[in-house]
C-alpha cells in the first residue's frame, strides 16, 4: 500500500487536532505517514501521538536550519520528501499557510493541487464548496500525485495504531527559499477559547449587535465555542479583523454556527456555509441568513442569547 504523506500542523511540537482529522482521511487513500518540520528533539514525543491516528511511519525534518524563514524552505522539503517516497497523495492543513506551501509544493513536484476541501473518499474524490459557497463539487487530481488541502472540522479523528516509525529526513534546502525572514513576532492575546477556523462550535455576532459582542462571548463561553464576526462589525471598528468570517476573512466550518445579528449577505455565507449545523437569530424575520438555516430565531439577540446561556450553563452544572 503506497504511502499518504500528512504534513502535521502544530505549534513549537503541539499537535493541533486538524493534523488527526487529515491522518484518519489519509487511511482512506493507503498507508499514512506524518511529516514533522520542527525541532528534531520533538520527533520522538510528536511520533508518539500521530500513532495513536494511525500515522505508520513519521518523517522528522529538523527544522534548525530553516526556522524563522516563510514557507519556501517547508515546500522544498516536501518536494524532496515525495520525490524520495513517491506517495499516493499529500494532505496539507487549509491554513493560509498550508495553501501556499501546497502551490509552491504542486509547481515543483508538477501535480495538480485541490484546496479547501470538505471532504475526501477513496481514490482522492474530494468535495469542495465553490464559487462563494453556491456550489458544491467533487473533483479529483488527474495529473502527478494529487496534492490536498483540507478544511478542519471535515473529518471526525478515529484512533488507530500505527507503528509511528520515526524516521529523520535531511532536507537540502537552497538560498532562493530563504529569501524572505521574520524578524520579529508577537504572540496573540490568549482568550481561552478555541481557534476560529478549528472550533467545532462558532458564535458569530454582526451588525445588529451594535458593538455589543458581550451577549455573543457569553453564549460562546457556555458552549465553549470561538467568536467570529461579520465584516460589518469588523468595519465598524467594533472588533478585529481577525475575527471576520466570509469571502475576505476567514472561512469556518464547524460542527454549530450560531450567526447573531447578522443578515447573511453573499460574502458572509461564503465563509460558514459549509457549517454542518446553521442557527440563526435575528430581529428581521426576512433577513437573507434564514434561507441558509437549519434553526432560526426571530428575536432580539440581546434577549435570546443570554438566555440561550443561562440555560446552557444550567443543564450543565
Amino acid at each position: 500500500m503506497s504511502e499518504v504523506l500528512v504534513l502535521i500542523d502544530h505549534v513549537d511540537g503541539a499537535v493541533r487536532k486538524p493534523t488527526y482529522e487529515l491522518l484518519t482521511i489519509a487511511k482512506r487513500l493507503g498507508e499514512p505517514s506524518a511529516v514533522f518540520i520542527g525541532s528534531g528533539a520533538q520527533g520522538a514525543e510528536v511520533a508518539e501521538k500521530v500513532k495513536a491516528y494511525g500515522a505508520e511511519k513519521v518523517y522528522v525534518v529538523d527544522d534548525a536550519q530553516i526556522k524563522g524563514y516563510l514557507v519556501a524552505p517547508k515546500a522544498e522539503a516536501l518536494q524532496q520528501l515525495a520525490e524520495k517516497t513517491s506517495p499516493a497523495a499529500i494532505l496539507i492543513p487549509s491554513t493560509s499557510e498550508g495553501k501556499e506551501v501546497a502551490g509552491r509544493l504542486a509547481i515543483k513536484i508538477g501535480s495538480g493541487l485541490i484546496t479547501d476541501a470538505v471532504d475526501v473518499q477513496e481514490g482522492g474524490v474530494t468535495t469542495q464548496s465553490v464559487f462563494a459557497g453556491n456550489y458544491t463539487v467533487q473533483a479529483k487530481v488527474t495529473k502527478g500525485t494529487p496534492i490536498i488541502t483540507v478544511k478542519p472540522n471535515s473529518a471526525a479523528p478515529e484512533e488507530s495504531a500505527g507503528a509511528g516509525a520515526v524516521e529523520e529526513f535531511s532536507a537540502t534546502i537552497s538560498d532562493a527559499a530563504k529569501g524572505a525572514q521574520i524578524v520579529a513576532s508577537q504572540p496573540r492575546k490568549a482568550t481561552g477559547r478555541p481557534e476560529l477556523t478549528e472550533a467545532a462550535s462558532v458564535v458569530a455576532g454582526g451588525r445588529g449587535t451594535a458593538g455589543n459582542f458581550e451577549p455573543i462571548e457569553g453564549l460562546a463561553d457556555a458552549l465553549g465555542a470561538a467568536v467570529g464576526a461579520s465584516r460589518a462589525a469588523v468595519d465598524s471598528g467594533w472588533i478585529p479583523h481577525t475575527f471576520q468570517i466570509g469571502q475576505t476573512g476567514k472561512t469556518v466550518s464547524p460542527q454549530l454556527y450560531v450567526a447573531a445579528g447578522i443578515s447573511g449577505a453573499i460574502q458572509h455565507r461564503a465563509g460558514m456555509q459549509t457549517s454542518k449545523t446553521i442557527v440563526a437569530v435575528n430581529k428581521d424575520e426576512e433577513a437573507p441568513i434564514f434561507e441558509l438555516v437549519d434553526f432560526g430565531v426571530v428575536g432580539d439577540l440581546n434577549a435570546v442569547l443570554p438566555a440561550a446561556a443561562d440555560e446552557i450553563n444550567k443543564r450543565k452544572g
